[in-house]
């Protein structure tokens, strides 16, 4: 069943519970079509207890919110955190937000202590994701760079020459 779809699935039961509302036994049932005995015995339970409903595919999984070690209350507390200070304000040995750096304001703020890994669950879901930086400074002059390299980068290379030295 896991393998068809949803609308498949549904025909699925609709067909099992006419074939036992035509007298068929669970055995029967489940040899014609191709499912377990107890798969038959649970479609025929939820048919009998919710109607045609019953054998509606449900959203599948956790139902979301589930699982989470933080109220909501706690999340907004450690989003404002993050965004006001530096670790280095709330006493902790990081210069940077990392996801320990957060595991640790969690815990020295909430009393709840997280594993790293899933800091970046939680920090994502905030808005807060992993910026790789570009290859040259925001503060980079492109004409002084460009200066350097004709006119006074030729004279280190030809003094390391001359001194038979490496630059590296």
């Amino acid at each position: 069943m896991r393998s068809l779809t949803p609308a498949a699935q549904e025909e699925r039961r609709r067909q099992v519970v006419g074939l036992r509302e035509s007298g068929l036994t669970y055995e029967a049932i489940a040899q014609q079509v191709g499912l377990t005995f107890n798969g038959v015995s649970n479609i025929c339970k939820r048919f009998r207890e919710k109607g045609m409903a019953g054998l509606r595919t449900g959203p599948r999984g956790p139902a979301p919110g589930t699982g989470r070690f933080l109220s909501a209350d706690q999340e907004a507390e450690i989003r404002q955190l993050i965004c006001r200070d530096t670790p280095d304000a709330y006493g902790l040995p990081f210069a940077l937000w990392s996801r320990a750096a957060v595991a640790a304001v969690i815990e020295q703020c909430c009393g709840v202590r997280l594993a790293v890994r899933p800091m970046g669950t939680y920090l994502a879901r905030w808005g807060f994701t992993p910026q790789k930086p570009l290859r040259r400074a925001y503060e980079q002059d492109p004409d002084a760079v460009r200066h350097w390299l004709e006119t006074e980068y030729p004279a280190i290379v030809a003094k390391a020459r001359q001194q038979k030295g490496t630059i590296f």
